[in-house]
């Protein structure tokens, strides 16, 4: 079975940054990846963004997959995303939760993950293949790990067709949590994501908001680095590859890569893994 590769951008939001992300597009084509997927910003606030961004690589020939998270939102309004992506001829969505904006206090009519899969399944049927999330290293917000693995398959059972993981550096994390939701009857593939590291002090700062675990052995070592760019980024190049390397001599069914909007560490990655003239 053949790797799938996929990558994630953010919407823009000026032209210059649009302008940037269509050559950084022309870059990773070259991967030749299933899919680009494109985050929705909290209670839908890149909603407009999004869509551009989606509707630009669809037209550029590729396979696009808006994130669309349902905090905040109402039925009416994500039936009414579903529509747009269905006549513009989208047919993969990533599927979140998401985050309440800043000071806003009403969740809306969804709560959870696996309500907007359901929601999205009754609406469209099988129209849409769906991505969902899913925390090796347990949501942040879990009450439990156990209880974490309940929800992801609660999301599993509504119809999610496959996952993407939150990124980690440990990998016994990573076939730990795919162990686990085998026990649980979970079959869907479980593709890890991957986050290239190109500043220590944003990844820090990320992984401490988001619950990801920087292994103390890296920390100290990209500490040790100061404020040397280079060396950062290329231990942080060692440590990605062999990551990568190890997730796909143990069967991972594909890579989610996190681009940041960036071409150069991804594209990299790949070519010391051998991908990049697949």
């Amino acid at each position: 079975m053949s790797l799938e590769l996929s990558i994630e951008f953010f919407p823009p939001q000026t032209s210059e940054g649009m302008e940037k992300l269509r050559a950084t597009r022309t870059r990773l084509a070259l991967l030749k990846p299933e899919f680009f997927s494109v985050t929705y910003g909290a209670g839908g606030s890149t909603r407009e963004n999004t869509l551009a961004t989606v509707m630009e690589i669809a037209a550029e020939g590729h396979q696009a997959a808006p994130h669309l998270s349902c905090i905040g939102s109402t039925r009416e309004g994500i039936r009414e995303m579903l529509a747009i992506f269905s006549a513009r001829g989208i047919r993969r969505i990533v599927a979140l939760r998401g985050d309440l904006p800043s000071g806003m206090a009403d969740a809306g009519e969804f709560r959870y993950a696996n309500e907007l899969v359901s929601f999205i399944r009754a609406e469209t049927g099988a129209r849409f293949l769906i991505e969902v999330a899913a925390y090796p290293e347990w949501h942040p917000q879990a009450k439990s790990p156990r209880d974490d693995l309940l929800n992801f398959r609660r999301k599993i059972d509504a119809g999610a067709n496959s996952a993407i993981t939150q990124y980690f550096y440990n990998t016994d994390a990573y076939e730990h949590f795919v162990t686990e939701a085998r026990a649980l009857g979970v079959t869907v593939p479980i593709v890890p994501g991957i986050m290239p590291i190109a500043s220590f002090s944003k990844l820090a700062r990320f992984s401490d908001a988001c619950g990801a675990e920087i292994p103390r052995w890296m920390r100290r070592k990209f500490e040790s680095f100061g404020d040397d760019a280079e060396s950062i980024r290329a231990f942080g190049l060692d440590v990605v590859t062999e990551l990568c390397q190890r997730l796909i001599e143990r069967g991972a069914p594909g890579l989610h890569f996190y681009s940041m909007n960036q071409a150069g560490l991804t594209l990299e990655l790949c070519r010391r893994l051998g991908l990049l003239d697949r």
